[in-house]
């Protein structure tokens, strides 16, 4: 964040980060993240774009009468912005102004004359100083506010942008440009400002990211490395407290190495781990499947991690997960704060009174139950294994958090439905998040997309009336727009009616693209 008050919003975007969510169940953009995240951010509007893999100075207004001004600024050209790039073919000319007339072609845009009609784009650049390695900064001013102008004119006046590939620039690890400062008038004082970024295009764009989502003194265990979004086809590395845990089907190549090395000099890790990945789970015993110390002090058994504050036990000895699924804490925090999305508040999480109820089934260790409880939430875990639901009770205590004063139950989720509903128990919030696949001795073999439908009609009885259910899956093959018609379909079949929703996918350090497209599926549902 570069600033903030009642009005206004100014934070450095990271490159590699688009402004907003490119589609429904894309990964969320930044202001989708931001807008989300905090009730105080709910009705940020977006005054103007970077593109992904530009950087820096972004703007957001937050109130009805700073969008007003602001964009009557940004209409008027009032609002002054400079950026900064790099190419390796430096500008003949000191300054340069170009002013022609933009046209879509395909995924890129191409300069023409000015003609009638025309979307006019004006450019002026200034050559600065000369780096090492042949490449030179050059300084722009858009005066006008086209998609990807300074690009487009940068390309044809001969010297594209240093990593710009789409129009013409040499390959680099990024596209080095950035928006260094945005120069305006406050919406409501009218005093002037002048709010400045400097740009680094040293720093790794992966880790950049990281740095821009994750408060350090609240969490420490995240995502460093997601498969072929970052660049590593079919490796997976997450920071987990004071050690590294890598994941990949084939063995380590020399590169491959080369960054997990890199990556704990720079996080300080103690060690690094790796787990193979396998799809055959259940023929495989818990120590083929547990992480194998690669280099560095063996992690204690069990060791604990932070996340948004809380504590929780994880270990490399439990076979295929360490204790915690970190695509997760996003949901986690929502259901800590009671703040799910803009204007999508739970029922009584976190007030003083009265107290929520909160059903928890395939609690595994119950980091969800533990986050409700820290909001004041009665809880109840269900699980088929004894062994999570007593490592869920010692999340508990970690948290300073009394289990006694919450349910667990061992057991068959499907079961415990039936006889909870005999029983008449009502729960505001019913947390479902089923492995894609399980078996038990009482339901038999469960399949996510077979069997969700099921799951979600037996958890309607259980839901208070204006409750909220939330439901998870991470089957990678079935598609976003499948599985939430098969989740509101099923909860109408039960003659409810589902008076709000808001989807999430996987958080920012699990990026999704084509290369590596999105397996987490998750929806907050309040239901009539």
């Amino acid at each position: 964040m570069i600033f903030e008050d009642e009005h206004l919003l100014v934070v450095n975007k990271p490159a590699g980060w688009n402004t907003h969510a490119p589609s429904p169940f894309a990964g969320e953009g930044i202001y989708d993240w931001l807008r989300h995240r905090e009730p105080r951010w709910s009705k940020l509007a977006i005054i103007h774009r970077l593109d992904k893999e530009t950087s820096g100075v972004l703007l957001f207004s937050k109130t009805p009468v700073a969008n007003r001004s602001l964009t009557e600024q940004f209409t008027k050209r009032e609002v002054r912005k400079k950026y900064m790039f790099l190419t390796d073919r430096p500008p003949q000319q000191k300054h340069l102004t170009i002013k022609s007339c933009l046209v879509r072609a395909g995924d890129k845009y191409v300069s023409r004359s000015l003609h009638a009609g025309g979307d006019v784009a004006e450019t002026r650049f200034d050559r600065g100083k000369q780096r090492p390695g042949g490449f030179h900064e050059v300084e722009a001013q858009p005066l006008t506010g086209r998609t990807h102008q300074i690009r487009v004119h940068a390309a044809e006046a001969g010297f594209p942008i240093l990593g710009d590939q789409l129009y013409g620039g040499t390959p680099a690890t990024r596209m080095c440009l950035h928006a260094r400062e945005l120069m305006l008038k406050h919406p409501v004082t009218a005093e002037k400002l002048d709010f400045q970024a400097p740009a680094d295009f040293d720093a790794d764009v992966n880790l950049s990211l990281r740095a821009a989502i994750i408060e350090p003194g609240l969490t420490d265990s995240y995502r460093l490395i997601h498969g072929a979004s970052n660049g590593w086809f079919g490796l997976y590395v997450d920071k987990l407290g004071d050690f590294l845990l890598s994941q990949s089907e084939l063995s380590l190549t020399d590169d491959q190495q080369t960054e997990l090395r890199r990556l704990q000099e720079f996080t300080s890790a103690r060690s690094i781990y790796r787990k193979i990945l396998t799809r055959q789970t259940r023929r495989t015993t818990i120590s083929d499947a547990s992480p194998r110390l690669v280099t560095g002090a063996a992690a204690p058994e069990p060791f604990f991690i932070h996340e948004n504050g809380l504590r929780f036990e994880l270990g490399f000895s439990e076979g295929c997960s360490v204790g915690l699924f970190l695509d997760q804490r996003d949901n986690r925090r929502r259901l800590m704060t009671g703040h799910v999305a803009a204007d999508f508040k739970l029922p009584s999480i976190g007030q003083a009174s009265p107290t929520a109820d909160v059903l928890n089934a395939f609690a595994y260790t119950c980091a969800f139950s533990v986050c409700a409880a820290r909001a004041g939430a009665r809880t109840t875990s269900i699980d088929l294994s004894k062994k999570y639901l007593e490592w869920g009770k010692r999340n508990f205590e970690l948290n300073d958090l009394d289990p006694r004063e919450h349910d667990f139950i061992y057991g068959d989720v499907f079961d415990w439905f039936h006889r909870l509903a005999k029983k008449q128990r009502l729960f505001d919030v019913i947390l479902l998040d089923p492995p894609t696949f399980s078996q038990s001795k009482e339901s038999g073999m469960f399949r996510a997309e077979k069997d969700y439908a099921k799951l979600i009609a037996l958890a309607m009885p259980l839901l208070e009336r204006g409750g909220i259910l939330f439901a998870s899956t991470n089957a990678a093959d079935w598609q976003p727009e499948d599985f939430l018609k098969a989740v509101e379909d099923s909860v109408r079949s039960t003659k409810r009616k589902i008076l709000q929703r808001h989807y999430f996918p996987q958080p920012p350090d699990f990026p999704i693209s084509r290369a590596e497209p999105a397996y987490l599926k998750t929806v907050w549902l309040r239901v009539e």
